[in-house]
C-alpha cells in the first residue's frame, strides 16, 4: 500500500490478536513448504541406503518435490478463487497430512515417492491460498505485516529441520521418520485449528469493487481477466523479481553446503556449521522486517539491502568460491535477504494483484518460478564442476536483475497504488 511522506516509520496501530492467529495458521503453509523440501534433502542419503534406492529414483524424488509444489501452486490458487479460499484452505492442509504420514511410514521407495507426490502437491496448493486468506483477513494498515509474517514461518521451517537433522544425525532411519513425522503432526494440528477458525465468507461485492477500482483492475475470476494490463503487469513484474532472486536463493539453499565442500575445500562439519550459525540471524532479521513491513522503511531498506546482496554475490564470484570469500558472502547474504528477498515478493503481490484473482495470479507466478528453479537445480552440479566462477557470476547477474525488477515495482506499481487498494478492514476472520 502506498503511504504519504508523513506516514510514520513505525506502525502505531496494533493488529488484533485474531488476525495474528490467521497469520500463524496461514504461515504454516510456508513452514511446511520449506520443511518438506529440506527434510527430503537431509534424509535422501538415508533413504537410498535403507530402501536400496537407485540413483534415478533418488533424483526423481528430489525433483518431484519442487515440481509438485509448482503444479500444486498453479492448480490450488485457481481452485481457491473458483470454489472459495476457505474451503481449499482447509482441504489442502489435510491432504498434506496424509502425504506426510505416507512419507513417514513408507516401507519402500515406491510408497515414499507417492507420499512426496501427495505432500508436494498439497504444499504447493496451500501457498497462494493461505497468502490470499491472510491478506483478506488483515486490516488495511496491517496487511504487509501479517503477510510478511509467513516468511518468518518459512525460515523457521528450515531452522527446525536442520537442527533436528543435526541432533538426529546418528539415528539413521529412525531420525528420518521423526523429522518427517513432525511434519505430519504439525499439519494435522494446523488442519484442526483451521477447521475451527471462524473466517468471513469473503469480502462484499462493494468492497471488492472498491479495491479493484483503486487498482484499475478487472472484476471476475475468468482467466481472460488475467490478460488485462492491470493484472498482467504486476503479475509479470512480481514474477520477474521472484524468479531472478529465487535462482540465487534456491541454488544456495540446495547446494550451499555442497559448494563449500567441493569448491571451497571446507569439511562437511564446517560447511554444516556455517549454515547453522547464520540461520538464526536470518530468522531474527525476518521478525524485524515484519515490524517495518507497513511503513516506508520497507521499500527504503530494500534499496540498501539489495545492493548489499549483490555485493555479497560479487565477492563470492570474485574469489571463485574460496573459503574466505564464501564466509564474507554468507554474512552479507544472511543479513540482506530478509529485507530484499521472498518476503518482499509476498507483500508486493498482495498489494498489487487484483483481489478477485489473487490466488490464481500468485499461484501462477509461484508455479512458473518453481519450475525454473527445478530446471536450474538439475544443471547446477554439472555447471559447478565445469566452472564454479561461471555459476557464481551467472547467479550474480540474476540478483542484479532482481534488483531492477524490485525498483520497478516500488517506483511504478507500489507508488501508483492508492491507500484505498488495501483489503477492507472488516474482511476476514471473525472475532473470537
Amino acid at each position: 500500500m502506498a503511504r504519504s511522506a508523513s506516514s510514520p516509520d513505525v506502525p502505531g496501530q496494533p493488529i488484533p490478536k485474531h488476525v495474528w492467529k490467521v497469520a500463524a495458521l496461514s504461515g504454516m503453509a510456508s513452514y511446511l513448504d520449506a520443511a518438506l523440501i529440506v527434510s527430503i534433502a537431509v534424509n535422501l542419503a538415508i533413504y537410498r541406503e535403507s530402501y536400496d534406492m537407485g540413483v534415478w529414483m533418488a533424483g526423481a524424488i528430489s525433483a518431484i518435490v519442487t515440481g509438485c509444489i509448482a503444479v500444486g501452486s498453479l492448480v490450488g490458487g485457481r481452485l481457491a478463487d473458483m470454489f472459495g479460499r476457505r474451503r481449499v484452505y482447509n482441504w489442502d492442509i489435510f491432504c498434506f497430512t496424509i502425504g506426510a504420514v505416507v512419507i513417514t511410514l513408507a516401507p519402500n521407495d515406491i510408497v515414499l515417492f507417492t507420499g512426496v507426490l501427495v505432500a508436494g502437491l498439497a504444499a504447493g496448493a496451500d501457498l497462494p491460498t493461505s497468502l490470499a486468506v491472510v491478506s483478506d483477513a488483515a486490516p488495511p494498515e496491517g496487511r504487509a505485516r501479517v503477510v510478511s509474517f509467513t516468511q518468518v514461518m518459512w525460515t523457521a521451517g528450515i531452522v527446525v529441520v536442520i537442527f533436528m537433522s543435526y541432533l538426529l544425525s546418528d539415528t539413521g532411519m529412525t531420525g528420518a521418520r521423526i523429522i518427517t513425522g513432525h511434519l505430519a503432526v504439525a499439519a494435522f494440528l494446523t488442519w484442526q485449528l483451521r477447521s475451527r477458525l471462524r473466517l468471513a465468507d469473503g469480502p462484499s461485492d462493494a468492497d471488492l469493487a472498491q479495491e479493484a477500482a483503486a487498482l484499475e483492475a478487472p472484476r471476475g475470476i475468468d482467466l481472460k481477466t488475467l490478460l488485462n494490463r492491470a493484472a498482467l503487469l504486476p503479475m509479470a513484474a512480481t514474477f520477474a523479481y521472484y524468479v531472478t532472486w529465487g535462482i540465487g536463493a534456491n541454488t544456495f539453499g540446495q547446494f550451499g553446503t555442497y559448494l563449500l565442500v567441493t569448491v571451497s575445500g571446507a569439511s562437511q562439519s564446517l560447511a554444516t556449521g556455517i549454515n547453522l550459525a547464520f540461520l538464526p540471524v536470518a530468522l531474527v532479521l525476518t521478525f524485524v522486517f515484519v515490524r517495518i513491513a507497513d511503513t516506508p522503511l520497507r521499500d527504503r531498506l530494500f534499496y540498501v539491502f539489495t545492493v548489499i546482496q549483490i555485493a555479497a554475490f560479487c565477492i563470492a564470484s570474485l574469489t571463485a568460491g574460496a573459503l574466505v570469500g564464501m564466509l564474507i558472502f554468507f554474512v552479507l547474504y544472511q543479513i540482506s535477504y530478509p529485507f530484499a528477498g521472498e518476503a518482499n515478493y509476498k507483500v508486493w503481490s498482495q498489494l498489487t494483484l487484483p483481489p478477485d484473482t489473487r490466488g490464481t495470479t500468485q499461484g501462477l507466478t509461484y508455479a512458473l518460478a518453481r519450475g525454473v528453479f527445478a530446471g536450474v537445480a538439475f544443471v547446477t552440479p554439472a555447471l559447478m564442476e565445469h566452472s564454479a566462477s561461471l555459476l557464481l557470476w551467472s547467479i550474480t547477474l540474476c540478483m542484479a536483475l532482481s534488483a531492477v525488477a524490485g525498483v520497478y515495482i516500488i517506483r511504478v506499481l507500489i507508488r501508483r497504488t492508492p491507500a484505498a487498494a488495501t483489503a477492507p478492514a472488516d474482511l476476514g476472520a471473525a472475532r473470537a
